[in-house]
Formats: structure tokens, C-alpha cells, sequence
């Protein structure tokens, strides 16, 4: 009999046994770990007997006990009646080799994976399925995995989701380990959740289900998940816990579900219908349906004109230019409503028409771009403070106090509303008292600032704000 660490190796026979002696160490939550943690279990065969134990231990982390506090009576019974259940044990072995003597080569090998959860916890088994020439079956344990539920309660599909994606890393590590293993592996899961997650790869999930999920997808295909009732996954062993007297009395956990001595086809059939999920699944992302309207106005042509300049100076040439012909054709309509005689009507037609030939031949003179200036900060002024313009020509002393320009004590001169206030009586030059209002974000304010930069040779800001308010016009 050869020891490592309380797991016996009986050559003979050679078979694993257990005989189990743990320490006694004073009943507080260091010490049970102590103990719990000096059972050698690598490969998971007692994984069912020691939940409890680590369930009990999860209880005293939710109570929030001290490391050297003493546990209370209740809790230390539930430790005394484990811990003294152990000596059954002394009759467990469970065989080294996973091909019995005289099997021969196995022609099929196949791991075959178990997964299940509940409230206390989640695990997994494995097993090596393995069919010789004659077709004889063998079953082997490979290993088990048992965890308890996290603190943070999670709903049963999530468990299982996470017993399930724990399977998938445990045959990754099998497969690395049994190079041997000619088949694909079989996962079995109790849950048609699950299943039905995993089978659905159009569908948006919750950040839980859709990692685990595509954890799962990236190292399996869904043909190689199959349904099976609680009743016979031996998985429940290790997601529930057992005591020692059911861990002795039920050989499932090491010999395997009885349907896998069988043949393919005695294996359990698959009653659900994986394509279609829950409508009211809480781990479905809803999906949100946004109606939009959009209203597509035609650009005025006004803003159409002022839009396509980039320079000041070329806007104002163009709007002068407007207007002097805007003049000329309103004379000549003047003159036309006013002919009584078809006779007079011609010959008017012929005099205003030369008249507007000869006015585009004119240049353009200080006093038109001073009209073009003034035309041009109106029609953007009516259209940035329509409300304010027309209060103050209603005759209202001041605008609404919602206004964003209410504290300019804003006044309108000549139809160009101009920043108001006492200082009408200092004895600064008139065209600095009562400067033209724009708004900040018009391409109009962009342009003249940019043509005051211009102009001050690219000067700092305070320089260009003294030139700019040296212009009644701005």
C-alpha cells in the first residue's frame, strides 16, 4: 500500500482507496478550512461528499464570522455529523487503470461530459466510454468537479449555463491530457435552457449568458449537446451534495449512468425543440424598435447665398450687387404699373430695361456695401432672435428674461437690434455705445471675425475685439 497525502494506492489490486483521519483543530471557520482543505482529491472522486463541508464554510463567509471566532452549536453538529461519516470510506476504491484487464484495444473512445447545478452549487463528471472488437462496453471515471453556488444569488439557468461551460474547460484539459480519444466528446445537460441558449447563435443575450455562450460554441459544436433527465445525470451528485452513507450506498457516481453501458441507441432522446426560446427569457436582450420621422426642407435661397461665401468682403460685394439689381427691376415694374398708354408702357419698357443695362456696368460704391451690411446682419438677426425683434417692435420696453440676450438690454435702430444698456450716456464714440447683436454660432459671426482677423494682421484676441467694436455695424 503506497500513501500520498491520505490517497492510498493499493498495488495489488491497484485501485485508489481512502482512509480519511483529519486533525482535529478548534471549530472555528480557520480551522474547519484546515481540515477541509487536508482531504486529497485532485481528480475529483469525493467531490459529492466534500460540498458539504465547503457549503459550510460558504454559511460561515455569509455570516460573516472571524477566522478564530467559534462557530455557533447548530453549524458545529452539521461539522461534527460530516466529519465522523468519514470512516465509511475505508471501503471505497476506485480502479487506476481505465481499461480493465483483458479488455483488449479499444476500437471507439468517447468522453462523455455531466453537467448540472442547483442552489447550493454546480459541477461536472467525465467519463471515458470505451467499445473493443468484439463490441464490449467500458466505463471510467475520469473526473469530477463540484463548486458551490457564488454569494450573489444567480438564477438555475445561469448555474447550469456555468456548470456547462465548466464542462467544455475540463475536456479541453482531458483531451490535451488522452491524446488517445478517437471520437468527439458528448455533452449532457438537464437543462433545456441551456441547450436552447447554446443552439441559438442569431439571438442577443444578457453579458453573462452570451461569454459563457460563446465560450462554449468556440470549442464545441451544438450536435455534441444532448438532453438528459435529472434523474440520471450523475452530475446531480456533485451539484446537490450527498452524505456518506448515499455516496457508499450509490456506485452511479463512479460507475456512470447505466445508459452508457448500452448501445447508441438505448441512449436517452432529445423531447425538446431547440430553435425556439422563451418569449418572456430574462436573458434575452428585448429588442427596441425606434420609430423616426424626418422632415426634409429645401435651404432658403438667403441662406443658400450666405452659406456659400467663406470670405466677408466677397459677401458683401455679392449682396450689393443683388440689391443695386433688386432696385432697378422693382423702378422698372414701378414705371410699368404705372403707364396708362400702350404707347407710354413700350417705350418705359425700353427706357428702364436700358436703365438696368447700364446699372450693372456701375461699380459698386461705399454706401452700397454699407446697405448690403446692414441687409445682411437683419435677415440673420430675424432669424437667430425672431421673438425679441418682434416684442421690441410691438413697443415692449425690454424682452422676456428666458431670453439669452435679456441682459444686453437689447433696442432696435433702424431695424438692427443693438445692445442697449446706460451706456447711451457715456461719452464713448457713438459707435461704440451700441454694438449689432449676432448669434455665436451663425457662419455670418464665423465670417466677420475671420475678416477682422484678417485685417489686424492675424492679431490676439483683445486687439481684434477693440477693432471690431470700433464698427457701428458689428
Amino acid at each position: 500500500m503506497e500513501r500520498a497525502l491520505g490517497l492510498q494506492w493499493c498495488v495489488q489490486s491497484d485501485s485508489f482507496k481512502f482512509n480519511i483521519t483529519i486533525s482535529e483543530r478548534a471549530l472555528t471557520r480557520r480551522g474547519i478550512l484546515s481540515m477541509v482543505s487536508s482531504i486529497y482529491d485532485p481528480l475529483g472522486f469525493l467531490c459529492p461528499l466534500t460540498l458539504p463541508a465547503k457549503l459550510l464554510l460558504q454559511e460561515l463567509c455569509r455570516q460573516n464570522f472571524g477566522w478564530d471566532v467559534t462557530i455557533p452549536h447548530t453549524l458545529s453538529e452539521q461539522w461534527t455529523n460530516w466529519n465522523s461519516k468519514l470512516s465509511l470510506l475505508e471501503g471505497f476504491e476506485v480502479p487506476r487503470c481505465f481499461k480493465p484487464h483483458h479488455f483488449g484495444e479499444s476500437v471507439h473512445s468517447q468522453i462523455h461530459h455531466f453537467s448540472d447545478a442547483s442552489e447550493l452549487g454546480y459541477g461536472t463528471a467525465s467519463y471515458l466510454r470505451m467499445t473493443n472488437a468484439k463490441g464490449k462496453v467500458h466505463i471510467a471515471f475520469l473526473m469530477g468537479k463540484a463548486r458551490v453556488a457564488p454569494l450573489k444569488r444567480q438564477t438555475i439557468p445561469r448555474l447550469e449555463l456555468a456548470a456547462a461551460a465548466l464542462s467544455v474547460k475540463v475536456d479541453r484539459m482531458l483531451k490535451a491530457e488522452l491524446p488517445s480519444t478517437r471520437d468527439k466528446s458528448v455533452f449532457w445537460s438537464d437543462s433545456t435552457a441551456v441547450l436552447k441558449y447554446i443552439s441559438n447563435d442569431h439571438t442577443r443575450f444578457h453579458t453573462y449568458v452570451a461569454n459563457r455562450t460563446s465560450r462554449i460554441r468556440e470549442a464545441t459544436q451544438v450536435s455534441q449537446w444532448r438532453y438528459i433527465n435529472t434523474k440520471r445525470n450523475p452530475a446531480d451528485d456533485c451539484s446537490r451534495g450527498v452524505s456518506a452513507e448515499s455516496f457508499m450506498r450509490n456506485p452511479r457516481w463512479i460507475r456512470g449512468p447505466e445508459f452508457l453501458w448500452s448501445s447508441e441507441e438505448d441512449w436517452p432522446n432529445e423531447p425538446i425543440d431547440r430553435s425556439q426560446l422563451c418569449t418572456d427569457d430574462p436573458e434575452v436582450r428585448k429588442s427596441v424598435t425606434v420609430n423616426s420621422i424626418m422632415q426634409t426642407c429645401e435651404e432658403r435661397p438667403t441662406d443658400k447665398l450666405l452659406n456659400y461665401f467663406s470670405d466677408w468682403l466677397k459677401l458683401r460685394v455679392a449682396v450689393a450687387w443683388i440689391m443695386k439689381v433688386k432696385d432697378a427691376l422693382r423702378h422698372l415694374v414701378q414705371k410699368r404699373k404705372d403707364s396708362k398708354d400702350d404707347y407710354m408702357y413700350q417705350r418705359a419698357n425700353r427706357i428702364n430695361t436700358r436703365s438696368v443695362k447700364i446699372s450693372m456696368k456701375e461699380s459698386i460704391t461705399v454706401e452700397d456695401l454699407k446697405g448690403a451690411e446692414n441687409a445682411i446682419l437683419t435677415y440673420v438677426q430675424r432669424q437667430s432672435f425672431p421673438q425679441e425683434i418682434s416684442m421690441l417692435q410691438e413697443g415692449a420696453s425690454c424682452v422676456r428674461k428666458g431670453s439669452s440676450i435679456y441682459r444686453l438690454d437689447p433696442m432696435l435702430d433702424g431695424g438692427i437690434l443693438r445692445v442697449g444698456g446706460r451706456l447711451r450716456r457715456s461719452a464713448m464714440p457713438e459707435e461704440r455705445k451700441h454694438p449689432a447683436i449676432l448669434a455665436k454660432d451663425h457662419h455670418v459671426s464665423t465670417l466677420i471675425l475671420r475678416y477682422i482677423h484678417a485685417q489686424t494682421g492675424h492679431g490676439g484676441r483683445n486687439h481684434m475685439l477693440s477693432q471690431k467694436e470700433q464698427r457701428k455695424t458689428w
